[in-house]
């Protein structure tokens, strides 16, 4: 938690103030039993009722003026702590941006989502009561047993003595109860994943009639985040009758040693009154900096997590420091000798993998299911990099490139088509934020989907709802492949983005790709041999290695691999035709 102390710059003034005025209300606290053993001592015993009227005065004029600086510290801590969540969550934004898909892999989606959410909440809250609680408490504490010593000293020791077993008290509840709460944070990330599996997954949830299934998981793993809680609220809720037994019988030692005192004319009973005030006030002082404990041990389990995050450092950096030339003459993209191995497993995705594609050329990348297929287009706009080998654009080593030139020279269209809430407008822009309303038009001529675009009351207007539920899959395809085109990359990917799309639309689509996108270099990946078999060159992949590269004819005569997979698709006239 200390680290993320410096997500309070900025507000150092609220910092500072926020404890100094709860101190301010706990000097006026502390004064108060003082007034009641006046009025009692003084007022009542002289039956003097204007004393007794200046004394209430006096007490009244304290209350409020605690109340306006309990009001006062409550604003600063409150102004500080939301400062301070709204800098990391910001900054933890910005950070997991920046990480790769390795570490997203790693990660996993559901934990950031609940780190970036509960874990900055609970730091917040963390904050917040240190600001208000981390003096204030101790300093009654400390203020009650002074004060106490200052009316009788002998008394004093038994303040002395309780003060240290309700502490003793506090901290067994709160050791066991430490690790109770760390383990419920992490129960917190399971529910996450279980929910977001079952919303993004609906559909399939659905029609395999797993609704059941999946509720009993969801409430198995809901209910032991629950036994956690409950288990952690029984021990906690010791607290209360544990210490009040402790100051119960320190008040009774008060009021018996008191009476004696009074009796004898050593004390008076203002000040036996005084004495059991200051250790209530102790009690309270004290259950508060329990709560506070509790609070900070919860914050600094969130920011052990969220340290985590910040901790991670993105594989990929944005190295290149000035953008690149394009060298004459150089291919479009060369992969030279490349391998690949996703974090956390023993056996390369991709080996050895060599291929060379020139400006305008379209290239099919075909293979069996897990062959590596996604992974290969995946490095040539630095979404992970090469183990080993290198992936050269325009003459270039792709590390070279800042991010924001390579991911302009490239148009990726990835397996899942992704839209956001917003207009197809706004959707279009992605691909270039001053598109212009015939460059949009033409990009979704291009992807075949101008027509039922236009059709739509709204057109380009038109609301497209969260991850484009409102549309088909074959639509939400052709509006990721038009965003991609509205850039004009000089490389566009398309990683099976058609595979939704009927067998005429594909072939119209792959058309117009190749007629008007001229010195354009396509990848085409596909499942299907007719998407790719009039590529101008095609790349045959099995488990991670290139076991075939030329045009369908070619490699009908000399690679096994696509011959099987062709002739499972097509009958031997569409092959040969």
């Amino acid at each position: 938690m200390k680290r993320l102390i410096r997500f309070l710059k900025g507000y150092e003034k609220e910092s500072f103030l926020a404890p100094l005025f709860k101190m301010l209300e706990a000097t006026f606290e502390l004064i108060v039993p003082l007034v009641v053993a006046n009025i009692m001592d003084i007022g009542i015993k002289n039956q003097d009722n204007a004393y007794i009227w200046h004394q209430c005065v006096i007490m009244v004029l304290l209350g409020v003026i605690g109340l306006v600086c309990a009001l006062t510290a409550q604003y600063f801590s409150a102004k500080a702590a939301m400062g301070f969540s709204t800098a990391l969550r910001k900054e933890m934004f910005a950070h997991i941006s920046k990480l790769s898909y390795r570490e997203l892999d790693q990660l996993g989606t559901p934990t950031l989502v609940t780190r970036i959410t509960n874990d900055v909440n609970q730091a917040q809250t963390g904050v917040n009561m240190v600001l208000r609680l981390f003096l204030r408490s101790p300093f009654i504490v400390v203020g009650a047993v002074i004060m106490s010593f200052t009316i009788d000293w002998k008394i004093g020791l038994i303040f002395l003595i309780a003060v240290p077993l309700i502490s003793v008290v506090i901290y067994a509840i709160m050791r066991t109860t430490v690790p109770i709460y760390k383990k419920a944070q992490s129960s917190l990330d399971r529910i996450s994943l279980i929910t977001r599996e079952n919303h993004v997954g609906a559909r399939v949830v659905r029609a395999f009639g797993r609704q059941q299934e999946e509720y009993k998981e969801f409430s198995q793993v809901n209910d032991d985040y629950t036994k956690v809680q409950v288990t952690a609220g029984k021990i906690s809720a010791l607290l209360n009758p544990a210490t009040t037994v402790i100051m119960n019988f320190a008040i009774i030692g008060i009021l018996w040693y008191g009476s004696k005192e009074v009796s004898i004319g050593t004390l008076t009973q203002g000040e036996v009154v005084a004495l059991v005030n200051y250790m209530n006030q102790i009690l309270i002082a004290l259950i508060a900096l329990a709560n506070l404990i509790v609070a900070v041990t919860k914050a600094m389990a969130s920011g052990v997590r969220l340290n985590e995050v910040l901790d991670t450092q993105p594989s990929l950096t944005d190295e290149g420091s000035s953008t690149q030339q394009e060298k004459a003459k150089a291919d479009r993209v060369a992969f030279e000798d490349v391998s690949f191995t996703y974090a956390g497993s023993k056996e390369p995705a991709l080996s050895h993998i060599s291929f060379t594609a020139k400006p305008g050329e379209t290239i099919g990348i075909i293979g069996g299911t897990g062959c590596g297929k996604s992974t290969l287009v995946n490095l040539i706009p630095r979404f992970y990099d090469a183990s080993e080998g290198s992936v050269v654009i325009d003459g270039n080593n792709a590390k070279e490139y800042p991010f924001s030139q390579l991911r302009k020279k490239v148009g990726m269209v990835p397996q899942q088509a992704v839209l956001f809430k917003g207009t197809i407008r706004d959707n279009m822009k992605w691909g270039k934020e001053d598109a212009t309303e015939e460059e949009i038009q033409r990009a979704l001529s291009i992807a075949q989907a101008s027509d039922f675009v236009n059709s739509k009351p709204e057109g380009l207007n038109t609301m497209v709802s969260q991850g484009g539920a409102n549309l088909s899959g074959g639509q939400r395809q052709r509006l990721t492949i038009a965003r991609a085109l509205v850039g004009d990359p000089e490389i566009l990917i398309m990683d099976d983005s058609a595979s939704a799309l009927d067998f005429a639309t594909d072939a119209a689509l792959r058309h117009a790709i190749h007629q008007q996108t001229k010195g354009m270099t396509v990848f085409i990946v596909s499942q299907r041999a007719t998407s790719i078999k009039q590529a101008d060159k095609i790349l045959v992949l099995d488990d991670g290695e290139l076991v075939g590269v030329g045009t369908h004819k070619e490699l009908m005569e000399s690679c096994e691999v696509y011959r099987e997979i062709c002739l499972s698709q097509l009958s031997e006239q569409e092959v040969n035709r």
